[in-house]
Formats: structure tokens, C-alpha cells, sequence
């Protein structure tokens, strides 16, 4: 992949478009130029580039025309739009057409650059995004995993190269990222899947009754033993068994499980027959097990024979692109589930979202979903119907986007940025009407009247 991005420039003002060519040519991007939406349109035919910044205001096709056809040959080059006519309409128009960000002139070189930078980021990430899809085999079965971030293709591709061998699989992360579904594809994915898959919490049980659902146990080893019973390892023969935190486990049931899984053989409890048996084991876990090893909790050993391929499913926050997808399935499955006619989420509502740090992982989305679509009183989710009972703090002081911590690059935007965008949005959906707007928003009219004093320059 080439270490340096292409800018191309689209204005009718010479002296203005080589301005910018040397200024942003110094920051180390290759700059192209086009000195109307015309020859823009035919630039995005003939290359691709990384970002293009476009005067709205042409003499011959305007940056608006220009950015509706770009968007049709290079949905995913990022357009930032510049205008020095700013209003909202304008504003939202060219936001709701496809553009990445805009820009009002004269331009503040110091927020250019941060635009380009970041939309040069965002350009090459989706490039490299698309690569690692591609690379993953057609006949992959994702098992229902919902997820085009970065992060969550290249684990998918790990987990496509892992697959298809014998080896043992630890699977680590926070408490509902999804690890069981890790588990699932790898199983689904290998030569095994038309065998059992055979799963067990081992944090659901106590020590004797973990012992007994995993190797079985013999008529009268125990009160209630009535009759012989196999346990999960001899139900998983030729198959997989999924070992959810499997660090909950007591030191005397880890020496146990070494044992079955260096020897591949056990005996039931109460027993003294040998069973063998062919097994694939997928562990997962939600503590760092190098320090539970280190506080004397779990066996190194046995680390060691579990952690022969270690994958990391990545917490929500850390692939907040993947939140809208997530959550608009989310709302399908629990609208049809409910009887409820919804058709997806508000700008403000998604803003919420994606602010939001969600330390309960996609197992939190999911409740926070659910409870909207149930309560939710349009024919939208709004950020209003959106409530977070592990919140940790508001957005703004003022209740405009209450709601959750800040997740660090949530949305990869400044949050005066999110607030900005926010308030142009109300205002469009109030038709400009600012009482209308500061009831959208949750604040008070003299709260939004300081906040657009704020932004005078570019609202």
C-alpha cells in the first residue's frame, strides 16, 4: 500500500487552488489539481485518490453537482466541501449528499489540516478494510458476525486461517464482545463442522458438578447418580467444545484438564475406565491470564497448552463503525420480535451512540436497542428513546447529548465538531424554527442561542 496519499484540489479560483497546492503539498500529500466540478468528475474516472477538497461555488458544475457524481464512480473517496456562502441548508445539503466535512473561507489552515489528515485515515483504512475482505475466502461463514471495522476483518481473517487446523484456540476479551461467536465461526469454519459443538460456562457451576459435565460420571459416584452420564468432552468426540471462562476454573480442575488435554484420554468420576478421545478445544476467557498466573490463579502449564493460537476480540469502542451496523440490525430483529414498525435511527440518536464508551460491549447495545424499540414513540429511534444505565458521564454539561463518555476516536471528530453537526441537523429538521430545534436537542432556546452565537461563522 503507497506511503502517500492523493489530494486532489477542485477550484475555479487559480490563485486560491495554488495556494492550497503548496500549503498542503508541504504536509507531505501528492496534490492534483482541477479547476471545475467537470474536470473533478472526470479526475475521479480517471484515478483514484484519497481525498478530494472542492469549492462548492463553480462557474461550470458546482461542487454540490460534482460531489453527487463522484459519490457514484468513488462511494468511498472521502469529499470535503468548501464554501464561503455557509448557511445551514448549504451546510446540510453537501453533509447529506455524501460529504465528508466542510470547510467555511477564509479556511483556518490549522483545522485544514486536522480535516485532511483525518480524512486521509479514514480513506486508507477503508482501503486496507476492503483488501483483508477481500482476502477472506467466498465460502467463510461469518456465523451472523457483524463487523467491516479494521479490527474486525483482520481477527475474521485470523480466524479463517485458523479454522481449518487442529489447534487449540484461546479466545480473549471483555465481557460481551462476542467471544462465544468467535467460537462458533471457528468451529463452523473447520473440518470438524459437521460434528458436535459442545459448549460449557465453567463460571455457571461448582467444582464437582463441573467435573462430572465435563468428564462424566459412573452409576453411584455421587448422591443422585443413578445411572452412567458422558460428559461434555465424550458428547464433543470428532467435534469442538468451547470452554467459556475457562479462568473460573479451581486449581484442582485445572490439573485435571491438563491431563485430558495432553493425554487425550480421561475417566469418568467414579470411574477407572479410560476413554479416549478426539476433541478440539476452544477456550475463551475475560481475564488477562498472564496476570492470573502471576497472582498464583491459573496454571502457566496450562495456559500454555490452551494459548497455542490466542485471537483478541476488540471491545465495542474500539470498532464504533461497526455501531450502526450492529445497531440496525439490532433494531430489525427486535421491531419484528415486538410488532413494531421502526425504520432506523436519527442523526442525533446515531451521534449518541457512537459517543457512547459501552463498557457492557455488544451485549449493552443490545439491551439499549431493545429497550428503544420498545419505548420509542415515532417512527425513528431518537437519541430521547436511547437510555444508558452504565453511563459514566454527559457529553455536554448542559444536557445536549446526555448520555455516556466519550469513547476515545469514536467517531473520529472533535466533539465540538459532533455538537456542531448536531445543532445543524436539529435545525434543518425544525425548518430553521430554533424553539423547535433546542426541544430536538434537550436544551433551552437561550442555551442554543449561546451555542449558534458560538458558531456564528460557520452557522
Amino acid at each position: 500500500m503507497k506511503s502517500t496519499a492523493d489530494v486532489l484540489i477542485v477550484d475555479d479560483d487559480a490563485a486560491h487552488r495554488l495556494m492550497l497546492k503548496k500549503l498542503i503539498g508541504g504536509w507531505g500529500y501528492a496534490v492534483f489539481e482541477a479547476d471545475d466540478g467537470a474536470t473533478a468528475i472526470d479526475e475521479a474516472r480517471r484515478r483514484s485518490y484519497d481525498v478530494i477538497l472542492m469549492d462548492i461555488r463553480m462557474a461550470n458544475v458546482s461542487g454540490i453537482e460534482a460531489l453527487e457524481q463522484i459519490r457514484k464512480i468513488s462511494p468511498a473517496v472521502p469529499v470535503i466541501i468548501m464554501t464561503a456562502y455557509a448557511s445551514v441548508e448549504t451546510a446540510v445539503r453537501a453533509l447529506k449528499k455524501g460529504a465528508y466535512d466542510y470547510l467555511t473561507k477564509p479556511l483556518d489552515f490549522d483545522e485544514l489540516q486536522i480535516v485532511v489528515a483525518r480524512a486521509t485515515e479514514h480513506s486508507l483504512l477503508k482501503k486496507e478494510n476492503e483488501y483483508l475482505k477481500q482476502r477472506l475466502g467466498e465460502k467463510f461463514d461469518r456465523q451472523n458476525i457483524i463487523g467491516q471495522s479494521l479490527a474486525m476483518v483482520k481477527l475474521l481473517e485470523m480466524v479463517e486461517q485458523v479454522a481449518p487446523t487442529q489447534a487449540t484456540v484461546l479466545i480473549t476479551g471483555e465481557s460481551g464482545t462476542g467471544k462465544e461467536m468467535i467460537a462458533n465461526a471457528i468451529h463452523a469454519n473447520s473440518s470438524r463442522a459437521a460434528a458436535p459443538f459442545v459448549k460449557i460456562n465453567c463460571a455457571a457451576l461448582a467444582e464437582t458438578l463441573l467435573e462430572s459435565e465435563l468428564f462424566g460420571h459412573e452409576k453411584g459416584a455421587f448422591t443422585g447418580a443413578d445411572r452412567r452420564r458422558e460428559g461434555k468432552f465424550v458428547q464433543a468426540d470428532t467435534g469442538s467444545l468451547f470452554l467459556d471462562e475457562v479462568s473460573e476454573m479451581s486449581p484442582a480442575m485445572q490439573v485435571k484438564l491438563l491431563r485430558v488435554l495432553q493425554e487425550r484420554e480421561l475417566t469418568r468420576v467414579g470411574g477407572s475406565e479410560v476413554v479416549r478421545i478426539d476433541v478440539r478445544v476452544i477456550a475463551a476467557s475475560n481475564k488477562d491470564l498472564k496476570k492470573e498466573i502471576r497472582e498464583g490463579r491459573f496454571r502457566e502449564d496450562l495456559f500454555y497448552r490452551l494459548n497455542v493460537v490466542a485471537l483478541t476480540v476488540p471491545p465495542l469502542r474500539d470498532r464504533a463503525e461497526d455501531i450502526p451496523l450492529m445497531a440496525q440490525q439490532f433494531l430489525k430483529t427486535f421491531a419484528e420480535r415486538n410488532a413494531r414498525t421502526l425504520s432506523g435511527f436519527t442523526p442525533r440518536a446515531l451521534v449518541k451512540l457512537g459517543q457512547y464508551s459501552w463498557p457492557g460491549n455488544i451485549r449493552e447495545l443490545m439491551n439499549a436497542v431493545e429497550r428503544a424499540v420498545v419505548l420509542a414513540r415515532g417512527a425513528v429511534i431518537d437519541a430521547d428513546d436511547l437510555v444508558f444505565p452504565m453511563a459514566e458521564a454527559a457529553v455536554c454539561a448542559d444536557g445536549a447529548l446526555s448520555g455516556g463518555g466519550v469513547a476515545a476516536g469514536a467517531l473520529s471528530l472533535p466533539l465540538e465538531e459532533v455538537e456542531k453537526r448536531s445543532i445543524l441537523e436539529a435545525l434543518a429538521a425544525a425548518g430553521g424554527n430554533k424553539s423547535e430545534a433546542a426541544r430536538r436537542l434537550g436544551i433551552t432556546r437561550k442555551t442554543l442561542r449561546k451555542k449558534l452565537e458560538k458558531y456564528q461563522s460557520v452557522l
